[in-house]
């Protein structure tokens, strides 16, 4: 039967306007391109973006690592962003994350290697050169974990043979974080000394760390005898932390996790004092010099002798000088004796300079500053379960308790003026928090993807049954008509034989009778028949009929 129908639409086809067949034969097509889009389409997967604003190199790589991990994608050819199917997304960029991909567009040492144009200046090398290091910086800070990306700027001054007139580099680091991530003191001056290190007479307090918000990372250096900045400040916060811990963490095992609140003010001296300090010690004298001057004259103390040149001989009998001054000093030793006449020599006199040193001491003290001048500690503790679950307040033995605790915990000083407080107050319980709404059914990720699969298969659905059969049954009805028209149109003639008309084909014959052996209808059915099973058959005997009667 379907043989017949599909047979009686390429009569009804045959029978059409060369103009309808042409359009019959276009909508058809786009019926066709229609459906197979639509297949596709339900086939072809959501696509997102994986990486965009690529460089050349960076989506080569990334497309050969996609292709190495069989991992299906495609080139955005507007924008020449990499996109891979949503279900893959996250496979596709841990795999990528694995190969250290993309490497980015950092420009390092490499540079140093391409091909210097004839006559290339000083200046052109030194600034390559630059480019270079702030580039290789720049690599390896992004390599940090929290580090997305950076960029380095370096102010290089241009060296002096004049000390006096040298001026020290100068270093700028931009840092682009991760969402949601941040850089501790220790991670921010690693940075600062890493540059520091990598360059030439540059000190890290000349490094700059911003990061992609402009906030300033690296701590400025605060002037002595200035107000408190924002190192101090961060200091005596530090500090302050550190001791609330302590007391969380000592008293939550006992109270119960939330069950204590602590605050402490410290009071810390930022002051800078120097001291120098000059000591002498009596006790420890040594002598150091000593001069001695002695003077002696002769008996009388008078001068003796003719004056003129006579005084000047020597004496009589040649006694040499050295003889003269032995005997005058034996003498002399004779008059200061004991001799029993008591006589005494000439006047005589001695003096003697002696320089003494004693312990000398100088001490140059420089007092420390961050000193804790007091501390203030107040601490809040939640009432204790009970019998029932009813909350009772502690005990004032068990508060005592606690006091001592935390005295012994934050170093308490009374000497300093410390003060410690702790207090029991029932807290407010927080309210129940409710759950998390249901994500909508819209927002479902199935959702979207069931409609997509019916909404083609809805679509093919309409395109069968709404075009391509209604179509096809006109074309079936129109060659079925055609066809019933051939043996009626032929016993009408007469141009074989009113009472029988004979069709052979096939090596078989059939006979159509008058009205006076058989039915009108049963003759239709005979040519119906006929005409679908040989349709070519029954043009012929028409085409032979015509050509007889004409």
């Amino acid at each position: 039967m379907a043989l017949v129908k599909t047979e009686a639409a390429a009569q009804g086809f045959t029978q059409l306007p060369a103009m309808r067949q042409l359009w019959f034969m276009i909508a058809i097509a786009a019926s066709v391109a229609v459906g197979v889009s639509l297949v596709l389409w339900m086939q072809t997967p959501n696509h997102s973006l994986l990486y965009g604003n690529l460089s050349q190199k960076d989506a080569g790589q990334v497309v050969d690592a996609l292709q190495t991990a069989n991992i299906p994608f495609k080139v955005d050819e507007g924008s020449g962003a990499v996109m891979v199917a949503s279900s893959q997304l996250h496979q596709a960029r841990l795999e990528l994350a694995k190969q250290g991909l993309p490497a980015g567009s950092g420009m390092g040492f490499e540079i140093l290697q391409e091909e210097q144009g004839f006559g290339t200046s000083q200046f052109i090398e030194t600034a390559r050169f630059q480019r270079a290091l702030e580039g290789e910086l720049a690599r390896t800070i992004g390599t940090m974990r929290n580090v997305e990306a950076a960029r380095v700027h370096l102010a290089l001054p241009k060296r002096s043979v004049f000390v006096r007139e040298r001026d020290n580099p100068t270093a700028s680091v931009m840092v682009n974080l991760f969402s949601g991530r941040s850089l501790d003191e220790e991670q921010v001056a690693s940075i600062v000394h890493l540059v520091s290190s990598s360059v030439p007479h540059l000190q890290a307090e000349a490094v700059t760390v911003v990061d992609q918000r402009g906030n300033l990372l690296t701590r400025p250096r605060d002037r002595e005898g200035s107000a408190p900045g924002t190192g101090q400040f961060a200091h005596t916060r530090q500090l302050e932390q550190s001791f609330v811990q302590r007391i969380e963490s000592l008293l939550s095992p006992m109270v119960g996790l939330g069950g204590v609140r602590a605050q402490v003010t410290a009071d810390i001296d930022y002051t800078v004092t120097e001291r120098t300090q000059e000591s002498y010690n009596p006790e420890l004298a040594a002598l150091r010099s000593e001069q001695l001057i002695e003077e002696r004259m002769g008996p009388g103390g008078l001068a003796q002798g003719v004056p003129g040149a006579l005084t000047n001989q020597p004496p009589a009998g040649g006694v040499a000088p050295e003889q003269v001054a032995a005997g005058t000093e034996g003498a002399e030793g004779e008059a200061n004796g004991d001799n029993g006449k008591g006589e005494t020599s000439g006047p005589s006199s001695r003096r003697s300079t002696r320089n003494y040193e004693l312990d000398k001491t100088i001490s140059h003290t420089r007092l420390a500053s961050g000193t804790i001048r007091r501390l203030s500690v107040a601490v809040v503790l939640d009432d204790k379960p009970g019998a029932g679950g009813a909350r009772e307040p502690w005990a004032p033995e068990e508060l005592e308790r606690f006091t001592a605790l935390i005295r012994e915990a934050v170093g308490f000083d009374a000497e300093r003026g410390d003060s410690v407080n702790v207090i029991n107050a029932a807290f407010q319980q927080p309210e129940a928090m409710e759950p998390l709404p249901e994500p909508a059914l819209l927002e479902q990720p199935w959702v979207w993807e069931a409609a997509r699969w019916g909404a083609g298969a809805l679509g093919l659905l309409i395109l069968v049954f709404a075009v391509l059969r209604p179509a096809l049954q006109q074309l079936a009805q129109a060659g079925a008509k055609s066809a019933a028209m051939v043996p009626a149109a032929a016993v009408a003639t007469g141009g074989i034989g009113e009472d029988q008309v004979s069709l052979s084909g096939g090596g078989q014959a059939r006979q159509l009778k008058g009205p006076g052996q058989d039915s009108y209808q049963g003759n239709l059915a005979m040519a119906q028949s006929v005409a679908g099973e040989d349709p070519k058959r029954v043009a012929q005997v028409v085409k032979n009929w015509v050509n007889e009667d004409g």
